[in-house]
Formats: structure tokens, sequence, C-alpha cells
């Protein structure tokens, strides 16, 4: 992938994002991935003593009760202002709690079915971040192909504006590229404001076959205003932005997972027939990263921003 096909992928992303919230008020082999940064350093070994820490929300993934206990299932086949192809569904063949704990959103694509030729979910947890800081952890295995976007992400409760009250991106990967894109959007999706995202690419060796851990650590005022944010691939920290001011109070944002399909920001490539699983193997909020809020401090000092759009 080229860089400058890829930064048309993350412009894409923003324009389509833009106009899907504006429309929303108005109403399996993957490709090797070259060039961009090295691997996250997997073998190097945290010089804390990590220590468990506190979950104030972990969710059990029971198929005894729906998922709607736990999420809102948001439906639509209107594109979501990025020209996507899926439907997502509140259909249980498209998200569902497994025997063995696990929450799977799954992406089906039939194109010889006489309708609904592509069928997805998108889920929004009822739960908040809910405390000034803390952690979200999640354990995934992610679809990777052509045409294929899973995406694991948070925006402010409704109702909102994007981008000014915020966005912030922890997994997604398009295209089956094998990088997880981590985000921080605000302001406006504009040339002014053309500096007011961060993002990093991480390629993830083997992401097709394998679980990966994602975190994204928070600590903010209580006032509300500014504060901080690390994120995480696998333990590693790979990103850290200032929180803006005048974006949402963290506390106040909800979790969203999903399997988008096609679209803009997949180059308009379509996936192939077949089964598409995003798994949540666990889902957690905690009141401090692992290591505590020490190793949070060592992390923000070693880490790199994102760079702009």
């Amino acid at each position: 992938m080229s860089f400058q096909h890829h930064l048309d992928g993350l412009l894409n992303k923003g324009k389509a994002k833009f106009k899907e919230f504006n429309d929303q008020r108005q109403q399996h082999q993957h490709p090797s991935h070259s060039g961009g940064p090295p691997p996250i350093p997997y073998g190097t070994k945290p010089n804390y003593s990590p220590h468990p820490a506190r979950a104030y929300w972990q969710p059990t993934f029971s198929p005894q009760i729906p998922v709607s206990h736990i999420f809102t299932q948001e439906t639509g086949a209107h594109g979501w202002g990025n020209n996507e192809t899926q439907n997502y569904t509140a259909d249980q063949q498209n998200s569902f709690f497994t025997p063995d704990g696990k929450l799977v959103l799954r992406g089906i694509v039939q194109t010889t079915a006489p309708e609904n030729k592509y069928t997805s979910a998108r889920l929004v947890s009822h739960q908040k971040l809910d405390r000034q800081r803390g952690c979200l952890t999640a354990v995934l295995t992610a679809p990777c192909a052509g045409g294929i976007w899973p995406a694991m992400w948070l925006l402010p409760s409704k109702p909102f504006t994007w981008p000014t009250d915020g966005e912030i991106d922890i997994f997604e990967s398009w295209n089956g590229d094998d990088v997880n894109h981590s985000c921080l959007h605000w302001g406006h999706f504009n040339g002014e404001d053309w500096n007011k995202h961060r993002v990093v690419d991480t390629p993830i060796p083997n992401l097709v076959s394998r679980a990966v851990t994602m975190a994204f650590a928070w600590d903010q005022p209580e006032n509300g205003q500014g504060g901080r944010g690390v994120w995480y691939v696998d333990g590693a920290p790979v990103m850290k932005a200032d929180i803006p001011a005048g974006t949402r109070r963290i506390s106040d944002w909800n979790i969203i997972l999903n399997v988008a399909m096609g679209g803009n920001v997949c180059g308009g490539r379509l996936p192939n027939d077949g089964i598409y699983d995003f798994v949540v193997h666990q889902l957690k909020l905690e009141e401090e990263p692992v290591g505590g809020w020490s190793r949070f401090q060592e992390d923000w000092t070693r880490t790199k921003e994102g760079r702009t759009m």
C-alpha cells in the first residue's frame, strides 16, 4: 500500500464519518503489508511489576442473555456516511454470545441472495466509561480480508456533535493489511483544523490468526477538561495524546464495536462471499492500567504522539 493511498484512506475515513453523523442528525486470505514502521517489540520486558487492577465493569457474555442486554444494536443499510455496503442488523446470526463466553460480531456476505447480500453488526455499549481516569481493555480476534473493516472505538453518548465532541479509535484495520490505526479526532474536519487529528499505524504480525489485546488508558481532571490518553497494543504503548479542551468529558463516552464492509476507507473494495467473525474474548473497564498509574506516567514520557492527518 503506497503512503499516498494510505493517507487518502485516512482522509476518506474522516470525511466519511463527518457525513455519517451529519446524516444521522438529519433524519479469507489477506495481503501482506510492506513499508511503514516496524512491528511493536513484543519481546520487550516491562520494567514494572504487573499487578491486577480492579475491574469496575466486565460484562458476562452468555447465550442465556440477549446481546441487547449489554449493547444497543444499531441497524441500517444507509451507507453510514462512508458509502459502506453492509446492512447492520439486530439478528442473532450477526451478533451473539457463545457457550464459552465470547461475543461474536459476524459479517455475512452472500452475493447470490435475493436481498441482504451484506449483513453485519454494530454494537454500542450501554455502559459509559464512567470514570475521570481508568483503562479500557479488550482481547480481540479480528477478520482480515479485502473489503472488511472491523473496529473498536469510542464516541460521546448521544446526542453529540462530530468531530467537535471527539472520537477515539482503539482498534481498526481495513483491507486485511495487518495494521492497527490508533486515532484521535476532534475539532472540525476541514483545512483549518487539519492538525486536530492524531494517528499512529502499528503493524500487528499474524493479526488474522491470533488474539490481540488492545487498551486505552485515560487520565482527566475532575472538571473534565484536558487530560492525557495512551493507546496500547499487546501491552506496548504505541501512541499518546493530550485530550483536547472542548471535547466531551471522557466519563460520558460509550464503546462501539462493528464490522463495516466496502466504502471509501476500503477504496470501494467489496469482500468475497463468506463469514467474517470479529470475536471479543474479553472486554473490561478497570480503575487503572496494568502496572498502575506510575507505569502510565512512564509510558507517557516515552511514547510518541500521533501524527496529524
